[in-house]
């Protein structure tokens, strides 16, 4: 699971990305204005982002050159309606990762953000040993005792945040981040409810609790 960050302002191509980008699993946050898609980058942390080139409130390369003048790494994918060699070149200077020429096929684009969030995860989970319990992350599939879990997508996300951050104590927050889009009404006790569930699934000692601090799975 991927966290993107699609600034689009076409309301049907926006809507059309963002329910295929969910669609398959990963997050992904919609902005239409570049002072919006700003605040969300200050605000969260994002493995990915789809950025348009023209936006009502200015260019999406300024944003790049932004991003990259203050060296943030994250993966930028640009779409564009303007096929012209030099625009490409300018994105690919400014420090895009990658193009996409409108209108393109939502299938291409999902293999694009598949492409780029595998050469910048550099070191991809493996799968996870912890007594009989076997999680492989890419694959999406999990055992118990060589019989198979079945997962929902949100019990993914929070499994797959703590993951990441094995032998660390992961904050409910943060946890919170994965779960909802940005600005989105958040559910007081979702967080418990979905460490309740991956306890019951995957055994009651899988993740402990460490109190007034958050989560963790143990190294």
């Amino acid at each position: 699971m991927v966290r993107v960050l699609l600034i689009e302002d076409d309301r049907a191509l926006g809507a059309a990305i963002r329910d295929h980008i969910a669609a398959h699993g990963h997050g992904v946050d919609w902005m239409q204005r570049l002072e919006d898609a700003r605040l969300a980058l200050e605000t969260m942390t994002y493995e990915l982002v789809l950025l348009d080139l023209n936006l009502p409130d200015g260019r999406g390369l300024d944003l790049l050159r932004e991003l990259r003048a203050s060296r943030n790494p994250v993966p930028v994918i640009i779409t564009t309606a303007q096929d012209q060699v030099a625009i490409r070149i300018e994105g690919l200077n400014s420090g895009a990762d990658d193009y996409l020429i409108k209108p393109f096929d939502l299938s291409e684009m999902s293999a694009r953000v598949a492409a780029v969030a595998r050469r910048s995860s550099g070191n991809p989970l493996p799968v996870l040993t912890v007594g009989s319990i076997a999680v492989d992350v890419s694959r999406k599939v999990a055992t118990v005792a060589g019989e198979p879990v079945i997962l929902t997508a949100r019990e993914w996300v929070v499994l797959e945040r703590l993951l990441s951050h094995r032998g660390a104590v992961v904050s409910k927050s943060e946890i919170e981040d994965s779960l909802y889009a940005f600005g989105a009404e958040i559910e007081s006790n979702a967080v418990e409810v979905y460490v309740s569930r991956l306890r019951k699934k995957l055994g009651r000692d899988f993740v402990s609790t460490e109190r007034g601090l958050g989560y963790q799975v143990s190294s």
